[in-house]
């Protein structure tokens, strides 16, 4: 599945490993892609939307609904 976010809070090289790294928590198989200039983190994974909005927020930043 393909979903879509909005995160706010990362601004660097470090906010996008982070993401990144809390995403594979979820799911090791995930793809990732972060654009840090509009805070769009984009994810193709088979895990549920939630189960990575909350990884991404455990991590600090905020995920818009």
């Amino acid at each position: 599945m393909q979903y879509q976010f909005d995160v706010k809070g990362m601004t660097c090289g470090h906010c996008e490993r982070a993401v990144v790294h809390a995403v594979r928590e979820v799911d090791t198989d995930a793809v990732v892609k972060v654009d840090l200039s509009t805070g769009r983190v984009d994810v193709e994974s088979e895990k549920s939307r939630d189960a990575i909005a909350n990884a991404i927020r455990e991590e600090g930043y905020e995920v818009a609904a």
